[in-house]
């Protein structure tokens, strides 16, 4: 059945695919954007299609339309970005919120908010549990991001107890694939950039430290397979790649893969930066009955060729 489908952050990296993706399964899709970190670029080709309208609008301001679902995705995702304006981006996940959830109250839509590993903080824990609290430093160059996305998680429990709103909450780990950015400093964006321009691949710290890799489309269909579960499935729910690499065994296999001679260099480890991040995904496979598909050698070959397509590089 088609059904009405608000998309906030729908021009983003992680946005833009899902729009992509619910209007091929015969939905009718609203874009909402303010283009922060959002581009047009990565939903022009969405434009012609009569089933999807994109609307410029910023979530920290209240927004009225009649939807059956709504996905909250949007904020700053990566450090550059999300530190770049740190108020703003606190403003736009716990405002955001609000009003998103204001906006699913009112028109009794299921919501879903797009949370993130980073709750987890620098976690203590390995692998990291949905039960796990996390290690957050509340007054770090991060916690404009982490506790951002921790209030967020805390006002979609308080509206659903108290208004019995219909929510859904994933914690998304890193995800990469076509449509990065190429300056928002995620490590995948920065090493490919750098491979593919010969220049020296920047490896903070001694390169130890560990991230789990999601390819995009493994994570779009754990989300979409969130939002339509049972009522009083409501999460938090880990979606990622349980599969651990640590940053320099990435940078080696970049190298590799774009025959680049790029070097190694080593760079002080940033403040707060997570050592280790490992999602725990057996929630994931009980009550989704979702594990991630594409491994990091293919994804990364279709990212890389994306950049190589899309930079001309």
């Amino acid at each position: 059945m088609k059904k009405k489908i608000l998309v906030t952050g729908g021009a983003g990296f992680l946005g833009s695919h899902l729009c992509e993706r619910l209007l091929k399964e015969g939905n009718e899709v609203i874009c909402l954007d303010n283009y922060f970190t959002g581009q047009k670029q990565n939903i022009v080709h969405l434009l012609d299609n009569p089933y999807f309208e994109m609307i410029r609008h910023d979530v920290t301001m209240p927004f009225m339309i009649e939807v059956d679902q709504i996905y909250n995705l949007a904020c700053p995702a990566s450090p550059i970005h999300y530190q770049y304006n740190p108020i703003k981006t606190i403003k736009t996940s716990v405002m955001g919120a609000i009003n998103m959830l204001g906006l699913a109250k009112r028109i009794r839509a299921r919501i879903l908010q797009a949370s993130t590993s980073e709750v987890y903080g620098d976690p203590i824990e390995h692998p990291q549990t949905e039960t796990y609290w996390g290690n957050v430093n509340p007054i770090g160059l991060r916690a404009c991001y982490d506790e951002g996305k921790r209030c967020a998680e805390a006002l979609f429990m308080n509206y659903h107890r108290q208004n019995d709103v219909d929510i859904k909450i994933i914690r998304i780990f890193n995800t990469y694939g076509p449509r990065m950015h190429p300056n928002d400093g995620r490590v995948v964006s920065n090493f490919i950039m750098q491979a593919l321009q010969g220049e020296d691949i920047t490896v903070y710290g001694d390169g130890s430290q560990t991230r789990s890799f999601c390819y995009v489309d493994d994570l779009l269909e754990g989300m979409i397979r969130m939002m339509n579960t049972p009522q009083e499935f409501i999460g938090p729910v880990n979606v990622g790649n349980p599969n651990e690499f640590t940053i320099l065994e990435l940078a080696q296999e970049v190298i590799a893969l774009t025959n680049s001679k790029s070097k190694i260099i080593y760079q002080p480890l940033p403040s707060d930066d997570p050592l280790q991040r490992k999602p725990d995904i057996s929630l994931a496979q009980k009550e989704l009955g979702w594990e991630p598909k594409v491994q990091l050698k293919e994804g990364l070959e279709r990212t890389i060729a994306y950049f190589n397509l899309r930079f001309k590089i």
